[in-house]
């Protein structure tokens, strides 16, 4: 199992930037994929970003590409989201998940593939 802790969030102005930390627990870090979603209020989970065991593959919903990167470290046991040029859109909370399995393709958008998550970090960005 992995447990999962975000940081990060806070309320920031339209056009500015934050950087999202998802901390992991357990030593097996690697083996998962790691992923970002985010949720606003009345609203379904929606997919972010989502990065693979080594991080050679990035995969980002259209509504945050070229604003958004995903990173992880490894050895810090450790996944980031830097957002930027952030809109009042962007306002949610940000959950970090994580999967074991193999998964590929659309899969890496569908949160159903993802078996652990972690309590989420409010974004709230004003106009």
């Amino acid at each position: 199992q992995v447990q999962l802790v975000e940081s990060g969030g806070g309320l920031v102005q339209a056009g500015g930037s934050l950087r999202l930390s998802c901390a992991a627990s357990g030593r097996t870090f690697s083996r998962y994929t790691m992923g970002w979603f985010r949720q606003a209020p009345g609203q379904e989970r929606d997919f972010v970003a989502a990065i693979s065991r080594g991080g050679s593959s990035l995969y980002y919903a259209n509504s945050v590409q070229g604003r958004f990167t995903i990173s992880r470290d490894n050895a810090k046991n450790t996944v980031y989201l830097q957002v930027n040029s952030l809109k009042p859109e962007d306002t949610a909370g940000y959950y970090c998940a994580a999967t074991a399995s193999i998964i590929s393709g659309r899969d890496y958008g569908n949160s159903d593939a993802y078996n652990y998550w972690g309590q989420g970090t409010q974004v709230t960005v004003s106009s």
